[in-house]
C-alpha cells in the first residue's frame, strides 16, 4: 500500500472535515476510542493525517493522537511531515523525518517523505539541510521520481541556486509537465527570463501555473509590458485566468503606470467575479496610487471588507507618494484606532507623508515611536528617511549630525538623500562629502556623480564639472540616460532621451516647436543648470527641449483628446526646468499633467504642482 494514498476514509474519521471547533474533534476522537477503531493502525493513520493537514492549527493535537498510537505506518508520518512542511513551524518535519529512520518497523522513507522534506527545505531557505536531502534521496535512488525532482527544482529555486536548478533539470531525460512548470518558475524568478521563455514556448502543453510564473517573472524584472503580452495571450488561449495572475497584471500596470490598462484590469476581475482576497485588494490599491488616482485607490481601500497591515501600508504609501502628506498621517491615525498594529513598511510610508509636507518634527516623532510605542526597530531605510526630512526642509546640518549618530554604518541611500539636499540648497561642501562617502560603498553609483556636477554646474564651476565628468569616465560608469512612458489608448510608448524613432517624432517635433513659442510668448527663459556642458545658452536650451518627458507631453498633446490628462512615468528625478516648464504647459494648454518621477508624484495644473517646489 502506497505511504500516501491510504484505504478510503472511514465515515466516522470523514466527520472530521466538518469539524469546526476543538470540541468537536475530541468528541469524534473519544467515538474512535470507544469503538476500538484506532487499534487499526490504517484507520489511526487517517485520523491523524486528516487531523494535521486540514487544520495548521490542530497540529499540536495530531501530536497528542500519534503518540498515542501503537503501530503508526510511514503513512501518517509522512502525513505529519507533509502537515509541518506547509506550517509556520517546518522545521518540525525533521522531526518525524528522524522517527522514520528510528522505526523499530524498520521504516525507509519513500518518494513522498522527500518530496515532503525538499519541500520544507524551500521553505527554511535551508541552504546546507537542503543538498544533504538531496543527497540522501538519492542514495535512497529516488532522484528520478518527478515528484521529488520538481520539489528539488522548486527548493533550489528558493534558495537562489540556479545552477542546481539546471543541473537537476538537465538530468531528467523526458521532463514532464510539473517538471517543466517548476524550470519555468524557477528561472522566472531568479531573473533568468531568457530562458523560462524560450522553455514556456516549446512546453506541449502549459496550465495556469507555468503562465503565472512567466508574467510573475516578467513583472518582477521589470519587463511590465512583455508581462503585459503574456497576459493577453494567456486570455486568447482560454486558459483560466486567477488571482496569482491578477496580481502580476496590476503589478505590472503600477510599473508602467498605465491607468487604462489597470482599469481593463479591475473591470475584468469585477466581470469574472474573481474574489477580492485581501492580496488582490491590497495589488489594485497600489495599482491605482502608482498610477497617480488616489481618489479610485481609496476608493478600493475603503470598499474592502477584509485588510491586513500591508493593505493599509500600501494606502498609506501612495498618499504619500502622491504628495497628500497630511491625509496619509490622517489614515495612520485612523489605523491606530483601528487596532491595527504599523509594521516597518507602514513607517517607511508614514515617515514619507512627512517628508512630501515637510513636517520635521512629527516626522521625528514618528520616527521616535517606532521602537517605544510599537517594538519595531528602525532599519537602514527608516534613517534614510528622516535623513531626507531633514535635507529637504533645509536642515542639512542636523541631517548630517543625524547620520553621524546613527547606531549601524550609514547606507548609500541616507547619504543620497543629503546629497540631494546639498544639491537643491548649493551646499558644495557637504555635498562634496555625501558624493565621496556614497562612491566608498557604491564605486558605479552614477546618481553620486550627477548630483555633485549638478552642484559644481549651479555655481558655474566647469573646472568640478570635467573632473567628475573624468573620474565617471575612468570608473565606466555612465549615466542613466533619461526614459519617460505615456500610455495612450491602452498602448503603452516609451521615450528615450534624444531618441526619434517613434513613428510620428515629425508631429511629436512640431508640438515642441509650438510649445517652445507660446512659453517664450509668455516669458519664460530656461533654467540651463540641468545642462553640465560649458557650452552657449541657446545650445543649453536646445538640449534641454529633448528631455524625455518634454517629449512625452509634446505626443499627449497630440495623441490625447482635450481634457484628458496627460500621465506620464520617468525613471529619473525630474530637473528643475523640466518642472517649471511643465508647470506653464499645464496652463497655457489647459491640461493636467500627472509625472511619476523617481522620488514622487507631481500633479500639475493650471500652472502649479502639487509638489509646491518640495521634491
Amino acid at each position: 500500500m502506497s505511504s500516501l494514498r491510504c484505504i478510503a476514509k472511514h465515515p466516522t474519521i470523514s466527520l472530521v472535515d466538518s469539524c469546526t471547533t476543538l470540541k468537536e474533534l475530541k468528541q469524534i476522537h473519544s467515538q474512535l476510542l470507544v469503538n476500538g477503531l484506532l487499534n487499526n493502525p490504517h484507520l489511526s493513520g487517517q485520523f491523524v493525517a486528516t487531523i494535521a493537514i486540514r487544520n495548521p492549527s490542530n497540529l499540536g493535537y495530531s501530536n497528542k493522537v500519534l503518540d498515542q498510537c501503537e503501530n503508526p505506518t510511514l503513512f501518517t508520518f509522512n502525513s505529519m511531515i507533509r502537515a509541518y512542511s506547509k506550517s509556520s513551524t517546518p522545521s518540525k518535519s525533521f522531526h518525524f523525518y528522524s522517527r522514520i529512520l528510528q522505526s523499530r518497523d524498520n521504516f525507509l522513507p519513500d518518494n513522498y517523505t522527500f518530496n515532503f522534506l525538499v519541500r520544507t527545505c524551500a521553505q527554511l531557505l535551508a541552504r546546507e539541510t537542503g543538498p544533504s536531502v538531496h543527497a540522501a534521496l538519492t542514495k535512497r535512488g529516488f532522484e528520478n521520481d518527478p515528484h521529488v525532482q520538481s520539489g528539488l527544482i522548486f527548493m533550489y529555486a528558493e534558495l537562489g541556486c540556479l545552477h542546481s536548478c539546471h543541473r537537476v533539470f538537465g538530468e531528467i531525460v523526458e521532463p514532464d509537465l510539473v517538471c517543466q512548470t517548476a524550470m519555468v518558475s524557477a528561472c522566472a524568478r531568479c531573473g533568468e527570463v531568457g530562458f523560462a521563455r524560450e522553455l514556456f514556448d516549446e512546453m506541449p502543453q502549459r496550465d495556469p501555473i507555468a503562465w503565472n510564473a512567466m508574467i510573475a517573472g516578467y513583472a518582477q524584472c521589470g519587463k511590465s509590458r512583455e508581462a503585459l503580452n503574456v497576459f493577453h495571450l494567456m486570455q486568447m488561449e482560454g486558459v483560466r485566468v486567477n488571482e496569482v495572475s491578477m496580481v502580476s497584471v496590476l503589478s505590472a500596470c503600477s510599473h508602467l503606470g498605465a491607468l487604462d490598462q489597470g482599469r481593463w484590469a479591475h473591470a475584468y476581475i469585477e466581470r469574472n467575479k474573481l474574489r477580492m482576497t485581501v492580496t488582490l485588494g491590497t495589488a489594485l490599491i497600489d495599482m491605482y496610487a502608482k498610477c497617480g488616482n488616489m481618489n479610485k485607490a481609496m476608493e478600493v481601500f475603503w470598499g474592502m471588507k477584509e485588510k491586513n497591515v500591508y493593505t493599509w501600508s500600501s494606502a498609506l504609501g501612495g498618499l504619500a507618494m502622491n504628495g497628500f502628506g497630511e491625509k496619509c498621517l490622517e489614515l495612520f491615525s485612523f489605523m491606530n484606532k483601528e487596532g491595527v498594529h504599523p509594521n516597518e513598511v507602514t513607517f517607511v510610508s508614514v515617515l514619507r507623508g512627512c517628508t512630501v509636507v515637510g513636517l520635521v518634527e512629527e516626522g521625528r516623532q514618528h520616527f521616535d515611536s517606532m521602537k517605544k510605542l510599537y517594538g519595531i526597530e528602525p532599519q537602514l531605510e527608516h534613517y534614510g528617511c528622516i535623513v531626507d526630512l531633514y535635507g529637504r526642509a533645509g536642515r542639512l546640518d542636523e541631517a548630517l549630525n543625524f547620520i553621524n549618530s546613527m547606531p549601524m554604518k550609514p547606507h548609500a541611500g541616507a547619504w543620497g538623500a543629503l546629497l540631494n539636499a546639498s544639491r537643491m540648497y548649493k551646499n558644495m561642501e557637504i555635498g562634496e562629502l555625501a558624493s565621496r562617502k556614497i562612491v566608498e560603498l557604491e564605486a558605479k553609483n552614477h546618481g553620486a556623480y550627477v548630483l555633485l556636477s549638478n552642484i559644481y554646474a549651479d555655481s558655474k564651476l566647469w573646472d568640478g564639472v570635467s573632473n567628475v565628468r573624468r573620474t565617471m569616465k575612468a570608473k565606466g560608469v555612465r549615466k542613466l540616460p533619461g526614459c519617460s512612458v505615456l500610455e495612450v489608448d491602452g498602448e503603452v510608448h516609451e521615450f528615450l532621451v534624444g531618441d526619434k524613432s517613434h513613428p510620428r517624432y515629425d508631429e511629436i517635433e512640431a508640438m515642441l516647436g509650438e510649445i517652445s513659442r507660446r512659453l517664450k510668448l509668455a516669458g519664460y527663459v530656461a533654467n540651463t543648470n540641468p545642462v553640465l556642458f560649458d557650452i552657449e545658452e541657446e545650445e543649453k536650451e536646445d538640449a534641454l527641449c529633448k528631455h524625455s518627458e518634454k517629449v512625452a507631453i509634446a505626443f499627449g498633446l497630440i495623441s490625447l483628446k482635450e481634457g484628458v490628462p496627460i500621465r506620464i512615468v520617468k525613471n529619473l528625478r525630474v530637473c528643475w526646468d523640466c518642472h517649471d516648464v511643465t508647470k506653464m504647459i499645464s496652463k497655457l494648454f489647459n491640461r493636467e499633467i500627472i509625472v511619476r518621477d523617481r522620488n514622487r508624484f507631481h500633479h500639475f495644473q493650471d500652472g502649479e504642482c502639487s509638489c509646491k517646489g518640495y521634491w
